[in-house]
């Protein structure tokens, strides 16, 4: 059913019966699906509809959020991240992050990559620290850009050179999923095309889960798609099935631009 030939489908993400509340606010109803290794899956609908919300569930970085109240269960390699003694940090290790906009870090161009991975003790001797941040860097397609100029900053960067190098921030880490948020929203069609290429590489080693309201990119990159409304998972299939043959008018008219 997936567009993805070499994938396991062995699952990766098991969300089951998933809300959550800003305060008073409910901003996710009951949310169940299973998210497999190896593909991207794009979670699709109109603004304000719960996207970004479920997306900071897998990493906890709803945490940060004043006020949020969170129930149900969201469960990666058969434990429940949410439980007391998950360490939040080792998750955020495990589940990475690229956010909308690019956000290096005011360092250079090496220390963007090699910041975290110092800090989880992954790597230390210096050997070792330039060979993750050159594999890093090639990794997500920036090497032969950068290579002779690591120490400029990485704000010195194009809008997608910094994309990419946020991505190769949070690969070096070694995550197991990576979640990643309009990533190209904020970008040109050249750039966006290079990002597009990278996730269907990226998605031989990771299993990616990508907010888009593009809905001609969820078509080319996209394994499996969801699409929301209102808080509530309407619709969830292999994106060939949800773009040809929706199985909700909701989800057919979104696609279609009848609204949204």
């Amino acid at each position: 059913m997936t567009r993805n030939d070499s994938a396991h489908h062995a699952l990766s993400v098991r969300v089951r019966d998933l809300d959550l509340w800003y305060g008073q606010f409910q901003a996710l109803k009951s949310i169940s699906l299973d998210i497999y290794q190896n593909n991207i899956t794009a979670l699709i609908g109109p603004s304000g509809c719960g996207k970004s919300s479920f997306l900071r569930c897998l990493n906890r970085m709803n945490d940060l959020i004043p006020r949020v109240r969170i129930e149900g269960l969201v469960e990666m390699g058969g434990r429940d991240v949410n439980a007391a003694k998950v360490d939040e940090v080792a998750l955020r290790r495990r589940v990475g992050m690229v956010f909308q906009k690019p956000n290096p870090f005011p360092k250079s161009i090496h220390d963007n990559v090699a910041y975290a991975p110092r800090m989880h003790d992954i790597v230390s001797r210096k050997a070792d620290v330039k060979a993750l941040v050159e594999s890093s860097l090639r990794d997500a397609g920036l090497w032969e850009e950068v290579k002779d100029k690591l120490h400029q900053p990485g704000t010195s960067l194009s809008g997608g050179q910094q994309q990419r190098l946020c991505i190769a921030r949070a690969i070096a880490v070694q995550p197991e999923v990576i979640l990643m948020d309009e990533p190209t929203s904020s970008l040109d069609p050249i750039s966006t095309a290079t990002i597009e290429d990278l996730m269907d590489r990226l998605k031989r080693r990771y299993t990616i889960i990508t907010v888009t309201h593009n809905m001609q990119q969820a078509a080319r990159i996209a394994d499996y798609t969801a699409f929301f409304h209102l808080g509530e998972m309407i619709e969830y299939n292999d994106t060939k099935t949800m773009f040809s043959t929706p199985h909700t008018r909701k989800a057919e008219d979104y696609i279609t631009g009848r609204y949204g």
